[in-house]
């Protein structure tokens, strides 16, 4: 337990000015974390407001994240500010990893002490080509995005209105839809992941009409939702997903997904370094994302061979990951931190662009206390002489 929050607060300052340096004093340690974290049976959401109240009433979803926040800042320890925030509280428009489905009309689907998820709208060799018909959605009024900015609106004049928490008044207001989890994946949300695959063996003309119309989608989504909010159309660098190419070898990457990729990327980045983030072992694609992407930031989730990432990729590569969360689910403290240490002296480590954090995103019910032990793992076996 993090006793002085200030003292935490100053050392993490000095840890991520040193690293952004290039002089590291040791390994930076983050963790994941998003409202689910905190939805189940946990005693930071006391009225048990579920998913699906959550996504339905813009009220319920700030005073949940809200909450959640609060009991982050207070209990977990990370490489971030804890303690109550000096200026005030961010809120966010959140439908999960939902919202890019959602948009093109995919239903959404609620389960029982789960996340949400939608239905694949496409399954159907019937219905395949429906959304050609329909064209591009509306980005701020087609399926779910009309809701996105009700609710950030909502927000907006709430702090408008002066609305505080714990004295706090809220500073921070964005909308979901400014990043991508990426075409391919956003195809296998609506076409179905097998019947998506099989098209690439067997309608290959189909899937890559799909995952065009997927891309020039997402470009003009981003594009119309940074000009009202006045953000730059394109920034030095760029990030973004595609979990599903963990399911591609590299020749298929290259023939089929890569060039969607290098749309996005030239379209909102202007030189780079770019970032990406890859559930499952994609690491196969890693060489080629650096090379033709000038992909320098690597997040990964599980399973990832440390030693073999740093000694392919070189030193000045940028890798983030660590324990697997099913592992963090399971084990006891002494076992999280030898696997911490395991990581750490991998050769990972070597050229100090290493951030230490559970491989991927938090999941409920993971103990606090290993998430403690990793964290201190971290500090212990992650110092540079």
């Amino acid at each position: 337990m993090i006793a002085d929050f200030e003292a935490h607060n100053s050392e993490v300052q000095r840890v991520w000015e040193a690293y952004r340096k290039r002089k590291p004093i040791r390994v930076p340690v983050i963790f994941g974390i998003n409202p689910r974290f905190t939805m189940f049976d946990h005693e930071a959401n006391p009225r048990r407001i579920s998913f699906r109240q959550y996504l339905n009433d813009p009220q319920r979803m700030m005073e949940r994240q809200l909450e959640h926040q609060e009991w982050i800042r207070l209990n977990l320890p990370g490489d971030q500010e804890m303690g109550y925030p000096k200026e005030g509280w961010g809120v966010y428009v959140d439908f999960q990893n939902c919202y890019e489905a959602a948009w093109f009309g995919c239903e959404f689907r609620f389960y029982d002490h789960q996340v949400p998820d939608t239905a694949p709208m496409l399954m159907h060799d019937s219905r395949k080509a429906i959304l050609f018909d329909r064209g591009i959605p509306d980005p701020f009024t087609g399926g779910m995005m009309q809701r996105n900015w009700e609710y950030h609106d909502y927000f907006v004049q709430k702090r408008q209105a002066g609305y505080a928490y714990k004295g706090l008044p809220i500073k921070d207001v964005s909308p979901t839809g400014l990043g991508t989890d990426g075409p391919l994946t956003v195809a296998c949300n609506l076409r179905g992941a097998t019947e998506f695959f099989t098209d690439l063996l067997e309608d290959p003309e189909y899937a890559r009409e799909l995952l065009d119309f997927v891309t020039e989608a997402t470009i003009q989504r981003i594009q119309a939702y940074r000009k009202r909010l006045g953000q730059p159309l394109k920034t030095e660098t760029w990030g973004f997903a595609d979990d599903s190419i963990q399911l591609l070898s590299v020749e298929m990457y290259k023939e089929f997904v890569y060039p969607f990729h290098k749309r996005l990327v030239d379209t909102f980045s202007e030189v780079g370094p770019n970032g990406i983030h890859l559930c499952g072992d994609a690491t196969r694609h890693f060489p080629f994302l650096r090379e033709h992407l000038n992909i320098q930031s690597f997040d990964t989730g599980f399973p990832v061979d440390f030693r073999w990432l740093r000694e392919t990729l070189g030193p000045e590569v940028e890798f983030q990951g660590g324990p697997s969360v099913p592992f963090l689910l399971e084990a006891r403290p002494p076992e999280v931190q030898q696997e911490v240490r395991r990581i750490l002296e991998s050769g990972i480590m070597n050229g100090g662009r290493f951030i230490l954090r559970e491989g991927n995103n938090l999941a409920p019910g993971i103990p606090l206390e290993n998430v403690r032990a990793l964290y201190e793992a971290g500090k212990e076996f992650g110092k540079y002489n």
